[in-house]
């Protein structure tokens, strides 16, 4: 879906008035603009340094979205717009999507697949690897406990866009989504000995510190991964996979 902005004006006078916008969200690079339009983002503007060659990105990698990347993108010089250019060469703003409704989604019963609970998370290329393999995997969601913003630029590129192909958003303990809390913790029962069910909560602490008390103190279930002993910890995009993994996946 696109909101196309006029065809006629200038278009990095556009691009600036637009990236202003709260609601909008930026997609850095080809890929996330690929994922955000096949899930149903409101894409408003695409601007590239060659908009043919985009085209010619979206011919190869992404027929199913040729023609909209091709009727939205326009040439514009990046470098004046944005901080740092993608190697693809294009940049999108599109609408964040409502946050009621992504909350709806999160708190639905029965859930099919579990939530991805980040505790106040610290690196924002973790994050954003984390919402990729979530939507990989069709998790319900990534929810996040923190002052660390999910949709920040930087988690949104790292995640190529698949914000929109799951939910993303920020909560606090008393605002978790329903549903067993399994908390991995190296103190906890071997994951392998366990059945994840469909509407756990799996929650991850950061790499430093782990798991907070008080998150620790309202799980249901303190659950570790399996590790070489004298090794200090799995990467956070790593210690998900290996969890959501075991869970199960997305069903045939």
């Amino acid at each position: 879906m696109s909101e196309r902005f006029g065809d006629s004006g200038d278009v990095e006078r556009q691009w600036r008035e637009a990236a202003v916008r709260e609601e909008l969200v930026l997609l850095d690079g080809f890929h996330a603009l690929k994922h955000a339009l096949r899930f149903g983002a409101r894409v408003c503007i695409a601007v590239a340094d060659e908009p043919e060659a985009v085209r010619g990105l979206a011919r190869e990698l992404a027929p199913d979205v040729e023609a909209e990347v091709a009727r939205l993108v326009r040439r514009a010089p990046l470098k004046g717009l944005l901080a740092r250019v993608h190697p693809t060469g294009v940049a999108a703003l599109a609408v964040r999507p409502d946050r009621a409704e992504g909350r709806a989604r999160l708190d639905a019963r029965p859930r099919t697949a579990p939530i991805v609970v980040l505790d106040n998370p610290r690196n924002l290329g973790n994050v954003g690897a984390v919402v990729r393999l979530a939507a990989g995997f069709g998790a319900t969601g990534v929810v996040t406990r923190g002052d660390l913003d999910p949709w920040h630029p930087n988690v949104v590129r790292a995640g190529a866009g698949l914000h929109y192909a799951t939910t993303v958003d920020q909560v606090e303990i008393a605002t978790l989504p329903p549903g067993p809390l399994y908390a991995l913790d190296p103190e906890g029962e071997d994951i392998r000995a366990l059945t994840l069910p469909d509407d756990a909560l799996l929650a991850f602490g950061s790499e430093r510190h782990g798991i907070s008390p008080e998150l620790r103190a309202r799980a249901d279930h303190l659950v570790s991964l399996p590790m070489r002993p004298q090794v200090s910890s799995y990467n956070l995009a790593t210690s998900v996979a290996m969890a959501v993994f075991h869970w199960g996946g997305p069903k045939a």
